[in-house]
Parts: structure tokens; C-alpha cells; sequence
């Protein structure tokens, strides 16, 4: 099938076309799904891009090896990525507790920035961010990045989660709170002025 005619299939069907031996429908599905995957990945990793592209890349295996006994009625692809990676970083995570990496040392993602001032003040606040969601739960941080970093709803972060949509919306306000205590005494430095919140 075309490549045109591939992009307007939907996550289940280019995974089901993939499993048939379709290899375009991989194509497709990885240009769609891959980029997010990294990006929510760069985020739970503190923007390690060497470890995120590990963990993108190992998910998307996972998928592909899901791929032939894949339940279209069940989860889909992209929720189900999602779960696969938080859980992949997480474990990530917890091996460098165990002494293996200091996150002073973890890169600060590429910022293109329109100005220099602009760009410093715009890594400096990503940097307090990361060290503030650095020092929350597992949990919690993932519940804040799915909801207000990747943007999606408490009812499929419920999902991803395993978890009812009530603990989600717990698990956010309290990490919020978390954040809110961790950067409040540093607004005026980062920039910030009342009203940006």
C-alpha cells in the first residue's frame, strides 16, 4: 500500500498491517509513535538522550514483538508504549539510585532558543523543573509529565498507570504541591513574576 494511503490508517490497523509482513505499516507506525515515545522518555530520564533513545528503541521492539498476537479490542498502541517506557525508565531510574550515575552529570536537553538570554533563562527554568521532578516519587512524576508535560487525560494516564482515575488526580495534586514547594523560593530567580505561575 502506498505511503499516502498508509498515514491515514489508524495505530491498530498499521500494527495488524506489520504483523501480515507489511513493513511500510512499520514505517508508519514508528514515524507516528516514535517521537513521542523519545520525548516522554527524555523527560522521565532527566534528558539523558542516550538512555531515551535505549528506551524508545526497546519499547518499539516490544512492540513489534506484540505485534502478531496483538488484541485490537484491548489496549492500544500508543497507550500501551507508554506503559512500557515509564516502566522501562523507571527501572533505569532505580539503577542509578543504586549509585550508578550522578544527575549532575545527565545532559540538559537542546533548547532552540530564539535568544541567548532568552534560551539561558529558558534551560535554567527546564533545569529546576527536571531537579524538582527528580526529586518526586516515581509515581508522581510520571503522573505530572503524562498529565502536564505529554498532555494527556487522567483517564488514560489511568490506564497506562494501572490505577483508578481517582489515584491519578491524587498522584497529581500531590506532585504539583511537591513542585510548587520545590521552586517557590526560587521565581525571582528563574524569572519568574507572579502572574507566569
Amino acid at each position: 500500500m502506498p505511503l499516502d494511503a498508509m498515514t491515514g490508517r489508524d495505530d491498530d490497523e498499521l500494527l495488524a498491517r506489520y504483523a501480515a509482513g507489511d513493513a511500510e505499516a512499520a514505517r508508519v507506525l514508528t514515524a507516528r509513535l516514535g517521537p513521542p515515545v523519545f520525548a516522554h522518555a527524555m523527560r522521565m530520564l532527566g534528558g539523558d538522550r542516550a538512555e531515551a533513545e535505549d528506551v524508545t528503541q526497546e519499547a518499539m521492539l516490544r512492540l513489534w514483538r506484540a505485534a502478531p498476537g496483538w488484541d485490537a479490542g484491548g489496549a492500544k498502541p500508543r497507550t500501551w508504549l507508554y506503559t512500557v517506557t515509564a516502566n522501562l525508565c523507571i527501572d533505569r531510574l532505580r539503577r542509578r539510585r543504586g549509585g550508578m550515575a550522578d544527575i549532575d552529570a545527565v545532559p540538559e536537553p537542546a533548547d532552540g532558543a530564539p535568544s541567548a538570554v532568552a534560551g539561558l533563562q529558558r534551560a535554567e527554568r527546564a533545569a529546576a523543573l527536571q531537579a524538582a521532578l527528580d526529586e518526586l516519587p516515581d509515581r508522581q512524576r510520571q503522573a505530572v509529565v503524562l498529565r502536564h508535560i505529554e498532555g494527556l487525560g487522567n483517564p488514560e494516564i489511568a490506564g497506562i498507570m494501572d490505577m483508578s482515575v481517582r489515584a491519578v488526580e491524587s498522584l497529581i495534586a500531590r506532585g504539583k504541591r511537591a513542585l510548587e514547594e520545590r521552586l517557590l523560593g526560587r521565581r525571582a530567580e528563574l524569572g519568574i513574576d507572579g502572574d507566569d505561575g
